[in-house]
């Protein structure tokens, strides 16, 4: 998921409960939720090393105690630099016998609503942190949380990485109470030291009844995809208008496997792709009206060949990192090419694009089609050698 989601996330499972129980909870859970995200820090090395390294040993589960360990000491130094300021300020100077209080005799006003436990604090940073992993996983691009012992990527393909609805339940489950609060003060209502509970926890339940629906339509669509009918190649390569699959069309080809992506916002709106023996073939399902639409001249991708060039893409380290990664790869020579960033006077050289069919598609937030994201070129010189790498558009150096 995109970051905010993350940090909202994080916030919310604080103020469901567990800020009332240690100090600091709301501002570790959220700084946790987000922690993991701090493997994006391999860009500096260039767009391959931060694509090999996305969603890695910082999304694994022997990667996040360090990292809770991490969040918990940037806190705990938050908070001795507190102590020591209101130390600073107190009548009596810097001696006190309760480092969460300040000031002289029953005067003395604590620093934190909620008592200080480290350790029970760091078992809460613990949770914020897998729910990191499982709001990663909800994306089609996936996570591996027990790698290197399993170094399998798992990806439940419901939600889009930008959820409208999602993000928007979160935000009101964080902003009413302090809306109320306000309306509150201004009765001359008390205020409450921990506020939010009720709105947090219909939040954290909306977020997995959306799960769940989104989880029931995506079956239903890869259904709907699996039971279509595709045609043969020949047939499908004349080009056509968008048509609906059924009725079927004569002699219909093999389905080996088919996978679903979800569109923001839409829960019943599905981009699936399905292998054949000989092709891959994109189409939008529609699970509420049980439709599957596919245009033959732009959904239909023909196995490509395999190249002394491919297999030297393959070999390099753009390559390897891909495959490792992808599990619906097009891997395609597509002949002499100069990179663009080349120097005047670059002798051409053969380019292999890099794509996941994933992800080739159009929607309110992405060109999926125009520009897809996540793809990559590899060129490779006359002596069958990696010359050039780029990936996202930009050159590895």
């Amino acid at each position: 998921m995109e970051p905010i989601t993350h940090l909202m996330t994080g916030a919310c499972l604080a103020r469901a409960g567990f800020n009332r129980k240690a100090a600091y909870a709301t501002l570790a859970m959220t700084l946790a939720a987000e922690a993991p995200d701090l493997d994006t820090l391999w860009s500096v090395d260039g767009p391959v090393a931060a694509f090999q390294h996305h969603r890695g040993i910082t999304h694994t589960f022997i990667g996040l105690p360090f990292e809770g360990i991490a969040v918990v000491g940037a806190v705990w130094l938050l908070h001795r630099w507190r102590v020591r300021r209101a130390a600073a300020r107190s009548v009596r100077g810097p001696a006190m016998s309760d480092p969460v209080a300040t000031g002289p005799g029953p005067a003395r006003r604590r620093l934190t609503a909620a008592p200080v436990r480290w350790g029970l604090l760091y078992g809460f940073v613990l949770i914020a942190l897998v729910s990191h992993i499982l709001l990663d996983w909800t994306n089609n691009y996936g996570v591996r949380p027990f790698f290197p012992f399993n170094p399998r990527w798992y990806a439940g393909s419901i939600v889009f990485i930008f959820e409208p609805v999602l993000f928007v339940v979160l935000l009101a489950a964080l902003v009413a109470p302090a809306l109320f609060g306000l309306i509150g003060s201004e009765v001359g209502a008390p205020r409450a030291d921990f506020r939010g509970r009720g709105w947090a926890i219909f939040a954290l339940l909306a977020m997995v009844g959306l799960w769940g629906w989104r989880g029931v339509e995506r079956d239903a669509a890869v259904q709907l995809a699996m039971t279509a009918d595709y045609g043969p190649a020949d047939s499908a390569a004349a080009g056509a208008s968008p048509v609906s699959i059924s009725p079927a069309p004569v002699a219909p080809a093999q389905i080996l496997r088919v996978t679903a992506s979800p569109y923001p916002g839409n829960p019943y709106r599905w981009h699936t792709v399905v292998e054949t023996p000989g092709f891959y073939q994109l189409a939008t399902v529609d699970s509420l009206h049980a439709t599957v639409a596919t245009n033959p001249e732009h959904d239909l991708y023909y196995k490509p060949p395999t190249t002394l060039a491919t297999l030297a893409a393959k070999r390099s380290w753009l390559g390897e990192a891909y495959l490792d990664w992808s599990s619906w790869p097009l891997v395609t020579d597509i002949g002499p090419a100069v990179p663009v960033g080349a120097p005047p006077g670059a002798t051409e050289m053969t380019a292999v694009k890099f794509l996941d069919l994933r992800f080739l598609y159009d929607t309110s937030l992405l060109n999926g089609r125009s520009n897809p994201p996540l793809s990559g070129m590899v060129y490779i010189d006359a002596d069958r050698r990696v010359a050039w790498m780029e990936f996202g558009g930009r050159e590895q150096r």
